[in-house]
């Protein structure tokens, strides 16, 4: 299988100090070109980009249920190795990051079993990571 090209991810943030604390900072991503009102960030070869706006930042997420959780959406995120998933989850909890789902293994046993977290950003953006045992099983029905 062939490597998929890096996609582009524009989402709303209402101050880049605190955008480039919590993806700099906390998340450890590295910071690519700014401007006044925007910061590129590499999400693990992606192109994440924080732009300041008015009119979505701070919008609570809506929530579907999801193996007993209440999950957000919308919301993005990168699928990790399990080891990169726990050093991360350490991490998280490092900086006292607030989880909306704390870091757990859902669907175990069951297609799909993975290692899932949910956080937001400080513009109120949700976020998720996960795991796959498997990774042929990220499509698995």
């Amino acid at each position: 299988m062939s490597t998929p090209p890096p996609f582009h991810l524009a989402i709303p943030v209402d101050d880049l100090v605190a955008a480039r604390d919590f993806y700099g900072g906390v998340l450890g991503l590295s910071e690519g070109r700014s401007a006044e009102r925007w910061i590129d960030w590499d999400l693990r070869g992606h192109q994440l980009v924080t732009h300041v706006t008015g009119d979505a930042a701070g919008r609570p997420p809506a929530h579907n249920p999801v193996d007993g959780h209440a999950i957000p959406v919308p919301h993005f995120g990168v699928v990790l190795t399990i080891p990169e998933f726990h050093e991360l989850a350490d991490r998280l909890r490092g900086h006292d990051v607030d989880f909306v789902v704390e870091p757990y293994e859902r669907f175990a046993g069951e297609p799909g079993e993975q290692w899932t977290m949910f956080l937001l950003d400080p513009a109120g953006n949700a976020i998720e990571f996960k795991a796959f045992r498997d990774r042929a099983q990220l499509f698995a029905t």
